[in-house]
């Protein structure tokens, strides 16, 4: 199996960085990403410096697929992910628009948190189980060069909590070798990111990747033997929602034989959704598999 490094590490979802391995469809390779903070927080009293280490959501890569062309896709499964040092770190982040009614005078809150045997030693004596995920993953577009920062139709920081071992997650190829990239693991995270910082960690993620010809639907995609979900990233949770939902009528009326308005219907009284970062209007709707296949 192959090995991708953590470094040096990337802020960027470019197609003009060389990649780091080449596999062929179907492979599975392992991954190495560093945290979110840039392995800044690894003991107590460590302090994120973002004038030392301006970027956050270092991802690995890319990683090219051999064979892969635009018009295609990428069905990237998350086989396992593990964490690199037995920890994970959180930290105070700005409230933003939470100032309005909470106040900015936020404390730090740094400190590290042990994995052991499945749970997540936070504090207090509060412990959380350890259900990892990645907040990254994306493909590098045809034009201009997006951040880790954001998400977009190229995928990018989606921080969904679906996004999980079990998942296929399908991106689009924008570029030859689509120039995979992936990163910013949580231990968890509650939905919608509310600090814009989960429970970050350095961490092996084995994914198995595979390259669709030419595929008829469009837009990101999550397949997991439980649900079935679409995403869509804007800037108003209101048009996010309504996309998501559209896309997965129209996976469930391509894929499933579902008639679009009765999967629409259906979807009134069973869809669900999930919400990444508050912030970047990113929404995830989805449906329990059982549903999708019943016609």
């Amino acid at each position: 199996m192959q090995h991708v490094p953590a470094l040096p590490l990337i802020y960027e979802f470019s197609r003009a960085v060389e990649p780091r391995c080449r596999i062929v469809s179907g492979e599975t390779v392992r991954v190495e990403s560093e945290d979110a903070l840039s392995g800044q927080i690894r003991r107590p009293g460590d302090r994120r410096d973002k004038a030392a280490v301006p970027f956050s959501n270092p991802v690995a890569g890319p990683i090219f697929v051999d064979g892969a062309e635009p018009g295609d896709e990428l069905a990237v499964t998350i086989e396992q992910i593990e964490s690199r040092d037995g920890q994970c770190a959180t930290y105070t982040g700005a409230p933003k628009q939470l100032a309005e009614w909470l106040g900015s005078d936020v404390p730090h809150g740094a400190h590290v948190c042990p994995i052991r045997e499945g749970q997540i030693f936070w504090k207090n004596d509060i412990v959380i189980p350890y259900q990892p995920m990645l907040g990254c993953i994306g493909t590098a577009p045809d034009w201009g060069v997006p951040s880790t920062g954001p998400a977009g139709p190229h995928g990018g920081n989606l921080d969904l909590v679906e996004v999980c071992p079990g998942s296929t997650i399908f991106l689009p190829v924008k570029v030859p070798g689509g120039y995979l990239y992936l990163g910013d693991a949580h231990a968890a995270m509650g939905h919608g990111e509310l600090s814009a910082t989960g429970l970050e960690m350095a961490a092996y993620s084995t994914v198995t990747v595979r390259r669709i010809p030419q595929s008829s639907l469009s837009g990101l995609r999550i397949s997991h033997p439980e649900f079935l979900m679409c995403i869509a990233t804007h800037g108003t949770l209101e048009r996010a929602i309504a996309e998501a939902y559209s896309r997965l009528i129209l996976w469930m009326e391509a894929d499933f034989e579902w008639n679009r308005w009765d999967a629409y219907d259906l979807l009134t009284h069973v869809g669900q959704l999930s919400i990444g970062y508050y912030g970047s209007g990113t929404v995830g709707a989805k449906i329990e598999r059982r549903y999708a296949d019943a016609v």
